[in-house]
């Protein structure tokens, strides 16, 4: 391939170079902010000031609130573990390629999904083995 080719490539792939790194910087500081969130609630709920005991209800609460602070963060993280994988097949010139059947993937798609790694067809086959 010619090197005016390559440099073509990498400046097709640049806006979503772009918005995948937005979309790492603003979920690394989600993750951020949920682990502060959780483990102020921690705090709160271990530190009673009041020499009154917590409801039963108010713990039930902070206990639902972590879990669901927890679930959030592993949703963030596998949202991060997909676009380091679409940071990656940039890197490696595969970016837009589908890994089921190697046909490209709809611009579209791509801009509706910067870190897809399936096209439609294939993406619906695998939700139909689900």
């Amino acid at each position: 391939m010619p090197v005016n080719s390559k440099k073509k490539d990498a400046k097709k792939w640049e806006p979503y170079k772009k918005l995948l790194l937005k979309i790492k910087e603003e979920t690394t500081n989600d993750i951020k902010q949920i682990s502060s969130a959780t483990n102020q609630s921690q705090k709160d709920s271990s530190g009673d000031i009041s020499g009154h005991a917590l409801h039963m209800a108010d713990v039930a609460t902070d206990m639902y609130d972590r879990e669901f602070n927890l679930g959030l963060a592993s949703n963030d993280r596998e949202l991060l573990y997909k676009v380091a994988g679409a940071l990656k097949r940039i890197e490696d010139k595969t970016y837009g390629i589908c890994q089921g059947c190697n046909k490209n993937i709809a611009i579209a798609r791509l801009k509706a999904i910067p870190y897809v790694e399936t096209c439609l067809k294939c993406q619906e086959k695998i939700e139909q083995e689900r």
